[in-house]
């Protein structure tokens, strides 16, 4: 499988799990799987929803400042990758 770095996470929010990502490169779309790593994280996640200021979106384009539920913890500077087949 391929990977495509999409952005970096900018803030966790641990009581709600969910990971404040900023989108650099190409867009983030529901249902795509993301790679999240970094110095001690290390996991892949299906997207399930998408927030932009508290909005659901369905899809992010680089510039987006996006909020994605994560089922670990996450840390600032952890790169996003999006997985491709």
């Amino acid at each position: 499988m391929e990977e495509k770095e999409v952005g970096r996470v900018s803030k966790y929010f641990a009581q709600i799990g969910v990971a404040a990502v900023e989108v650099e490169k190409g867009s983030i779309k529901v249902g795509d799987k993301l790679h999240f790593k970094g110095h001690t994280t290390d996991f892949e996640e299906v997207v399930g929803s998408i927030q932009i200021e508290h909005d659901q979106v369905e899809e992010a384009k680089a510039g987006d400042s996006v909020g994605i539920k994560v089922k670990e913890r996450v840390r600032s500077h952890d790169l996003v990758y999006k997985v491709t087949d």
